[in-house]
């Protein structure tokens, strides 16, 4: 109550962040006239002035509000858009680090080039990171006039760029480029064998756009460079042909929350006795185990079309939170391959794996960095906690005028998708356009089926038609319009109403199933009611959804008794679609635990990554390698000789033959060994340690000093990625 009071009073926190940059955007605002007298060439002028400025001692801060009125006046002459005051507000929240909340429809893509143009022009570059190709090139191309009128140049990362291109690219002031490409840079950069390979420069500001979409959901993910491993894939199919055997609780148990199978007592003598192995568990067998509660996964888990789709005899991911193919990403632990046993394509060979970041660790290097999304306000303690990023949530232009109805819940799927397709009737016949949201490949064409028997026209977005993604949902608000998508929705392209829309209540979100994450349901919601446009929503569950069947509390079934269901009637209460906000939250927070222990495990090898980088890089630049050689020689022979001069013993009982023979084979080096009563370990240690260090002097003598380098840097680049390479891991 009283902290309620004190909001009343004294404003959230949120609220006192956006009374603190109100002043800066009246300063902005005021320098405009001036600006708008200036010539084309003046106003580029400006850019060199800036430059100058921050040579001479200024800092970005001081710059800014100059800096961003003569971005926000070229805008206005290059596209004939003037970023409006609550854009300018994101564009500061993303220029001091923060991520910036800006509604569907709000302008992101454009209040970030004022923080980009800003943070670019100290040399260093400024990444605009965004989530596919389609996005990079887009905003690189549209946003590109600004940046280029202002004298800066601009690049872009896509998939099929070569290398040459990429160093281009890097070395722009402003690089857009999607995640993936960017963190698969910095680990391509990491196995280069010459600097002059290397295509990327040091991390300097980013922003993220769709940050929820990137630094959350993708976050449980890593990026993985792998490599052929020699092993073979005829135990995947040899384990796939026992599976359908096995026979579900009495063989083996499934856990939907934590997506986990293993078999049951009875079940282990089954798989024995299908394997003809005698124990399962022997030591000999444990590989069999691991394939065998894989498969599992593969068979009673993963679902095609859901989880991912076969395409050219490939088994491609299916991004569980965008709904988009991940091409190239593979499931690690063998599970990959099991589910190409299980499709019976063809099971490419197991990976060890070469290099590895978390998207965590790899956005934590950027000097500074900056996210932009319609819903972040759902993860800010994470973000926090992770990333030490603040939300600010920024007013919308115009007022939200979307309805926003509550879920109407039915008794089983059937009902709901009845439901469903009489409410798309109802709109398509009225030509009120409907955006129907699904949670899976499967479900979309499922639906899709149903209508196309009642003759109702429509258009699917999914997985297997992405690359119309743009074009499908630019569509989605025309008069009559209906389009069944998953998850991806098209974020980044704006949903435009057409003619006579507006009468009909603008265009209505109709969402099919509730999602795990509520920031999911809200981007779904959100591609209505831009710009202060009408709009609606609803969404239709049921109880046998896999949130309510999962994770939905007994709660959610005790009111539903209470209220009573005929039916086919649903059950709208408030009470009800709070106890699955809850469920939300409960996914919510499994899956947060998830990432973090990502995170934690990947914090180790961070260190360790960083270390080795470090050391890569020493070489890489042609640094003296003989102090750090000489500490090798340190570390190696220190324990090497450690058995056979024991302080304990006298003198004349040391193993000097072994310790021969052991420099011997590590060296290659004969060295003679003399010792007497008052011989000490540590003498004979420094004695050796010149032998070793002569024969090494010697050596450079031999070759010369310039050949000797290069076979150093060569050895070393092998020996430190052949040390940091894992062992297969099923990957």
């Amino acid at each position: 109550m009283f902290g309620t009071i004190l909001k009343k009073i004294v404003g959230t926190k949120n609220d006192r962040e956006l009374s603190r940059i109100a002043p800066l955007v009246d300063e902005i605002n005021n320098l405009e006239p001036g600006l708008r007298k200036l010539s084309d060439g003046a106003l580029r002028a400006k850019t060199a002035d800036f430059k100058q400025r921050l040579e001479a001692g200024a800092t970005p801060d001081d710059l800014l509000p100059e800096a961003f009125a003569v971005a926000r006046e070229a805008s206005v002459r290059v596209l004939g858009l003037r970023p409006f005051d609550v854009q300018v507000i994101g564009g500061i929240a993303l220029h001091e680090g923060k991520i910036a909340e800006m509604k569907t429809g709000e302008g992101k893509t454009l209040a970030a080039v004022l923080p980009v143009y800003l943070n670019a022009l100290s040399g260093e570059g400024s990444h605009v990171v965004t989530v596919n190709d389609y996005l990079a090139r887009r905003d690189s191309e549209w946003m590109g006039g600004i940046y280029r009128f202002l004298g800066l140049s601009v690049g872009v990362i896509v998939h099929d760029l070569d290398k040459e291109g990429r160093r281009r690219a890097y070395g722009s002031d402003v690089t857009y480029g999607t995640n993936n490409e960017f963190g698969f840079d910095y680990l391509r950069d990491n196995m280069e064998f010459s600097l002059s390979d290397y295509v990327q420069r040091p991390f300097n500001y980013a922003i993220v756009d769709e940050v929820d979409s990137i630094l959350i959901d993708e976050a449980r993910t890593p990026l993985i460079i792998s490599g052929p491993a020699e092993a073979s894939t005829r135990l995947y199919t040899d384990i796939d042909q026992i599976i359908p055997r096995l026979r579900k609780e009495q063989d083996y148990t499934i856990d939907e929350k934590s997506r986990t199978a293993v078999l049951t007592e009875p079940g282990v003598a089954h798989a024995e006795k299908l394997l003809k192995v005698d124990n399962l568990y022997d030591p000999r067998y444990m590989l069999l185990v691991h394939h065998i509660n894989q498969a599992l996964k593969a068979h009673a888990l993963f679902k095609r079309d859901v989880d991912y789709i076969v395409k050219d005899d490939e088994v491609i991911i299916v991004d569980e939170f965008t709904g988009r193919l991940m091409p190239g990403r593979r499931y690690s632990d063998g599970l990959h391959q099991a589910l190409e046993a299980k499709e019976k394509v063809r099971v490419e060979n197991e990976n060890q794996t070469l290099a590895t970041i978390t998207f965590q660790n790899f956005f934590r290097m950027y000097k500074k960095l900056a996210g932009m999304t319609g819903t972040a306000d759902t993860e800010a303690p994470e973000f926090k906690k992770i990333y030490n990023l603040e939300v600010l949530v920024i007013p919308t232009h115009k007022k939200m005028v979307r309805e926003d109805f509550p879920d109407a819940i039915y008794r089983n799927e059937t009902e709901k998708f009845k439901a469903v397709v009489e409410e798309i009737k109802e709109l398509h016949t009225k030509g009120q356009p409907v955006l129907v949201g699904t949670i899976s490949i499967e479900k979309s064409e499922r639906l899709s089926k149903t209508i196309s028997r009642e003759g109702i026209k429509h258009t699917v977005l999914n997985a297997k038609n992405h690359a119309l993604e743009a074009e499908i949902v630019a569509q989605a608000g025309q008069k009559g319009a209906v389009t069944i998508s998953t998850n991806m929705a098209g974020r980044g392209t704006d949903i435009v109403l057409g003619e006579g829309v507006t009468e009909l209540g603008g265009l209505h979100i109709l969402g099919t199933e509730r999602h795990e994450s509520r920031r999911i349901d809200n981007q779904l919601r959100g591609r209505s009611g831009r710009q202060g446009d009408p709009g609606s929503s609803r969404f239709y569950l049921s109880l046998e959804d896999d949130l309510l069947r999962i994770f939905g509390s007994d709660r959610i079934a005790g009111l539903m008794d209470k209220m009573g269901m005929s039916d086919g009637e649903p059950i709208e209460h408030n009470l009800i679609s709070k106890a699955i906000e809850n469920a939300q939250r409960r996914v919510e927070g499994h899956n947060f635990e998830i990432r973090k222990h990502l995170l934690d495990f990947d914090n180790v090898m961070n260190q360790q990554r960083e270390v080795i980088y470090q050391q890569r890089r020493k070489v890489l630049e042609g640094q003296d390698l003989r102090e750090m050689i000489r500490e090798m020689i340190d570390e190696i022979l220190d324990p090497l000789l450690d058995p056979f001069l024991d302080e304990k013993n006298p003198p004349e009982e040391w193993d000097l033959p072994g310790l021969k023979d052991r420099i011997l084979q590590q060296f290659n080096l004969k060295v003679e060994v003399e010792v007497d009563q008052q011989s000490r370990a540590d003498g004979v240690r420094e004695s050796i340690r010149g032998y070793v260090w002569q024969a090494y002097e010697r050596k450079v003598a031999d070759i010369g000093p310039e050949v000797m380098s290069s076979l150093e840097q060569m050895v070393m680049l092998q020996t430190i990625d052949t040390a940091r390479a894992t062992k297969p891991s099923w990957t």
